[in-house]
Formats: structure tokens, C-alpha cells, sequence
């Protein structure tokens, strides 16, 4: 199945790393550097919002043909476990995924697994089937909206699935990533991609992070905090110690559940480029699959290359997550300001501040390129 053919452009309502000129690392990307290059993934969103005090939604990466008679590989890792990924324990001690990775927001997660199996069972194949283990991860978007009121609901869930699609991912304030904030900032989902030649073959990964976690934000080495871009402080920030980061991971390199495990461990590394704390509330989890079950697995001394493209997946795909979310104002009346692109750009610019431990410069980073704003569209908007 040959990757989709995708202009250079996203479904955010912002600009991507890359538009900024912004590179992250020295691998190339896909074709629409997103998930949903690597064969037979896709990505479906459907977004909850009623404005002021409602900013959620849930988010499906689908992998073709999944189900619990076709799991493919997988592996999870937990960089700090509070959290409540439903599924873990089946797919650490069995290393198959199921059904489709789904992400929402925390209180909603109960609802949203539920809602999985019933569509899992509707499934062709699946009449027979008495046991099966939905995987659902969850960030508290509880700082912008009611999570209390649960607003996720089967009808969502269901049109994030059947909604689900290749091409160009809606990035930033869309499914699950409605009401996150991370780093300072409004953020959301966020997702990239790398292509590389693994034992003489090529592969791509690719990734996708539903961005909520708290530290301070640096891009390419720089610290970036809301005063450096010229915003005020007006608004208080989500407390230090909450926040969370899901990330999927999808890879059609013929990889074990070992060696994905592995590889889901970079994921969360590669949080600590973009500044993650990894603080007591936080909820740091990837999930990696395969999706080209069988065959001979890469030979571990091989696998260096694919899992430094995931370290600059990451970190891309959450810097996407915050160039294309907007700012937001949520219940109670707070707000998530989001970062400003052309700040960004000036700050990055600027001469790094002396240090007394004599950090080396930053790298220079191009003007934007100029170019016509992007499309919007994509997910699903319910109330």
C-alpha cells in the first residue's frame, strides 16, 4: 500500500515546525510528515465543544484490520504511571494491540472503552467474541473544561472511528486534544513522521502526542517561556504537578513486542527535549505498534536509526501540537493563550542570554516562508 500523496499542508488552524523553518533532526519526514504515513494507519477526530465551560473531544488512531483475532505487536511504556491508560496490563503481558488507540479526556475514559468494545464487536469477524481488550488513554483537560460533566460520549467515539481517515491530521484544539495545555501554552494533538532505510528496506515511523504535560517549553535547545514571546501573565497556569503526555507510536518495520517496548521508551524520552517536568501528577505513557505482524524482527544492533526518528518524531509532533492549537478560553474564565508563531521565530532569532555555565548558541533558525494560510477541516464537531 503506497503512502498517501499530501500538499504541504496540515488541518490545524495553524502553522507546522516546518513552515517556521523549524527542523528537528536530519531525518526526512513523510509525505504529509504525520501517523498516517506509515501504511494502513489512520487518524480520526471528533471535537466536543459548547463554549464557555465544554472543550473536549476523543481522538482514534485505527490500524487496518485490527482486531482480537488480527492483534498486531505492540508495547507500552510508562515514564510516570498517573494515569489511567485503560489496557495496559494485557498489552504489557501479551504484547498485541486489539483494537484501535483511542485518547480522550480522563473522566471520559471509562465511557469511551465502553463505546470501543460495542463498535469492536460490530466488527466483521467479531461475532464470537467473548473477551477483548480496548485501549484508551486519557489527559485531564479539566483546567479548560467541565471534566466533571463527562461530555464524551458513544456517538463521538463512534464518529472518530468511522471518521478516521489517511491523508493530512487535524492538529492542535481538535479531539482529544480540545482542551490541553502544555508548557505554558494552549497545545493539543500534535503528530509527525520520519522515513529511513532499516537494514537495506524502507520504513517510516510516525507519531502522535495528545500534549498536556507541564515544564517549560525549549525549542532547539532554547527556553521559551510566554514573557520571552511577549505574552503576559495575567491568566494563572495549570498547577506544576499536573499534566500528562499520550503517544502513539506506529512503525512498519517488522518489530517484536520487546523491541517496540523499546521503541515506546524513546517516545517518552524525547518528551524531555520540549522541556517536560515528568512531575508527580503527570500521566507520561506510550504506546508503540507494528503494523506488519510476522516475519524476522530487525536485529536490535540495527534498530539505532529508527529510534532516533522517533526522538525527533516527538519532539516535532509536540511542537506541532502548539503552533496549531489557538487560544482558548475555558470554564471559570481562564484562558490558554497559544504561541504565537512570528514571537517564536523573533525570540529564537534573538542572542541567547549569557549563562555562567557558557551553554553553547542556538541554532539559527530561517524567516517563515511565505505562503497561503492552511486549510481547516477534517474532524468532527459535535455538541
Amino acid at each position: 500500500m503506497e503512502p498517501l500523496a499530501c500538499a504541504p499542508s496540515t488541518s490545524g488552524t495553524g502553522r507546522r515546525a516546518r513552515d517556521l523553518g523549524i527542523v528537528v533532526g536530519r531525518g526526512a519526514t513523510g509525505p504529509c510528515n504525520a501517523i498516517t504515513d506509515v501504511p494502513g494507519v489512520r487518524v480520526g477526530h471528533a471535537t466536543v465543544r459548547r463554549p464557555p465551560g465544554v472543550h473536549s473531544g476523543v481522538t482514534a488512531v485505527v490500524p487496518d484490520g485490527v482486531g482480537p483475532d488480527a492483534p498486531l505487536p505492540a508495547g507500552v511504556f510508562t515514564g510516570n504511571g498517573y494515569g489511567k491508560l485503560i489496557g495496559t496490563t494485557q498489552l504489557t503481558e501479551l504484547g498485541a494491540l486489539e483494537t484501535p488507540l483511542l485518547l480522550t479526556s480522563t473522566l471520559s475514559a471509562f465511557r469511551v472503552a465502553d463505546a470501543l468494545v460495542g463498535w469492536m464487536l460490530e466488527r466483521p469477524g467479531c461475532d464470537e467474541v467473548l473477551s477483548l481488550n480496548p485501549v484508551v488513554g486519557e489527559c485531564n483537560d479539566g483546567y479548560l473544561s467541565d471534566i466533571r460533566a463527562r461530555p464524551v460520549h458513544e456517538e463521538h467515539v463512534r464518529a472518530a472511528l468511522d471518521g478516521a481517515a489517511g491523508g493530512p491530521v487535524a492538529e492542535g484544539c481538535v479531539g482529544a486534544g480540545t482542551g490541553t495545555v502544555a508548557l505554558g501554552f494552549k497545545a493539543g494533538i500534535g503528530t509527525a513522521s520520519r522515513t529511513l532505510d532499516l537494514g537495506g528496506t524502507h520504513r517510516t515511523a510516525g507519531v502522535l502526542v495528545q500534549a498536556n504535560f507541564g515544564g517549560v517549553l525549549r525549542v532547539l535547545g532554547r527556553t521559551v517561556t510566554p514573557g520571552s514571546v511577549g505574552l503576559g501573565a495575567d491568566d494563572p497556569a495549570p498547577a506544576a504537578e499536573t499534566g500528562s503526555c499520550m503517544i502513539a507510536v506506529a512503525t512498519d518495520a517488522p518489530l517484536d513486542a520487546r523491541q517496540l517496548t523499546r521503541l515506546a521508551r524513546r517516545a517518552v524520552f524525547a518528551l524531555a527535549r520540549t522541556g517536560a517536568a515528568y512531575s508527580h501528577g503527570s500521566g507520561d505513557y506510550a504506546v508503540a505498534f507494528g503494523t506488519r505482524p510476522g516475519g524476522t524482527p530487525v536485529p536490535d544492533a540495527e534498530l539505532g536509526p529508527l529510534f532516533e526518528a522517533v526522538l525527533d518524531g516527538v519532539e516535532e509532533a509536540v511542537l506541532n501540537s502548539l503552533l496549531a492549537a489557538t487560544t482558548t478560553t475555558g470554564i471559570r474564565g481562564r484562558t490558554a493563550v497559544a504561541l504565537p508563531a512570528d514571537a517564536l521565530l523573533a525570540a529564537l532569532a534573538a542572542p541567547a542570554e549569557p549563562s555562567a555555565l557558557s551553554a553553547p548558541s542556538a541554532p539559527s533558525v530561517p524567516s517563515a516562508p511565505e505562503g497561503p494560510p492552511r486549510p481547516g477541516g477534517g474532524p468532527a464537531t459535535l455538541s
